[in-house]
């Protein structure tokens, strides 16, 4: 049973760009592993042979993964998202109430968290507890250590 996942324009390039690299150039690259490999001989006793081929069933395996991931992909069209909530492809800035912190957040898939560039996913904790709120509201979020209480400033979209 495959599962729809919502993509913005660029993480859906990306994981079409992974596959392609995969296909055209990892597969090609784990036939030569083998070929090399059955051309050293005895391949009862090869070790590397039979390395070269459980490499390429994970890579085989990989693929149909990502194929099927990439056959489910559906792009976000941000022309029919509403502007005065916190959805998906908002950048959210929020105020923890107990420290007065001020961050910024973008709200994306979870095939497209990336904490780093403060992209959080709309399943995580946080990002559940930020979607749908407007501005002025307070979004309670319950974290493994307790409750924590944001206000959101600011709802935007790039």
């Amino acid at each position: 049973m495959s599962t729809v996942s919502y993509y913005t324009a660029e993480g859906l390039k990306k994981l079409k760009d992974e596959l392609e690299q995969l296909k055209s150039i990892e597969r090609p690259k784990a036939s030569q592993a083998i070929a090399e490999a059955r051309d050293k001989g005895d391949l009862s006793e090869n070790a590397e042979y039979d390395a070269a081929k459980e490499a390429q069933g994970m890579l085989e395996m990989r693929i149909a993964k990502m194929e099927e991931v990439y056959s489910n992909a559906r792009l976000i069209d941000e022309s029919q998202l509403d502007v005065s909530k916190a959805l998906v492809l908002s950048n959210v800035k929020i105020k923890n109430q107990a420290n007065g912190m001020e961050m910024k957040y973008t709200l994306v898939a979870e095939s497209e968290a990336d904490l780093k560039t403060g992209k959080i996913s709309v399943s995580s904790p946080i990002g559940k507890g930020l979607l749908g709120k407007k501005v002025g509201e307070i979004a309670e979020i319950s974290v493994p250590n307790g409750k924590l209480n944001f206000e959101i400033l600011e709802i935007s979209r790039d």
